[in-house]
């Protein structure tokens, strides 16, 4: 579809975050928990194109390993508690910092891909590249 303006950046990491269609907002990106959908079905973007690879992956993990082991530390100096009340406490907190967020950090990294048209690397093509110096 050709009539869509290109989005802003604050519009990017909206759509991002609501787990949108990067182009038009409006179809959905996912198919299942974490699977993408082929196309969006609003403007007919295909998403062959993404790539999300591991970052929002490490970028959750980061996140939640700080918060986690923060609160573990403070809570293991102050109180003392037995192991299994360690278990019982942050288990889920580790669970809700990791899954909760993962959705919309991988759509805000594809949204963030799409706005800023990042591709794979390629390398120079040398000859092309001494022609259009020359």
């Amino acid at each position: 579809m050709t009539g869509i303006a290109p989005s802003t950046l604050s519009q990017a990491v909206v759509r991002g975050i609501a787990c949108k269609c990067p182009r038009c907002g409006e179809g959905k990106l996912y198919a299942g928990f974490l699977a993408l959908a082929p196309s969006c079905k609003a403007c007919g973007l295909d998403y062959t194109f993404i790539d999300a690879g591991d970052g929002p992956a490490v970028f959750i993990i980061l996140i939640a390993g700080f918060i986690v082991v923060f609160c573990a530390l403070i809570v293991e100096v102050v109180y003392q508690p037995p192991f299994w009340v360690h278990a019982v406490l942050w288990v889920p907190l580790i669970l809700a910092t990791t899954l909760l967020p993962l959705r919309s950090m991988k759509s805000l990294l594809i949204a963030l891909q799409y706005h800023h048209r990042a591709r794979e690397g390629r390398l120079i093509d040398r000859d092309a590249a001494q022609a259009r110096d020359e």
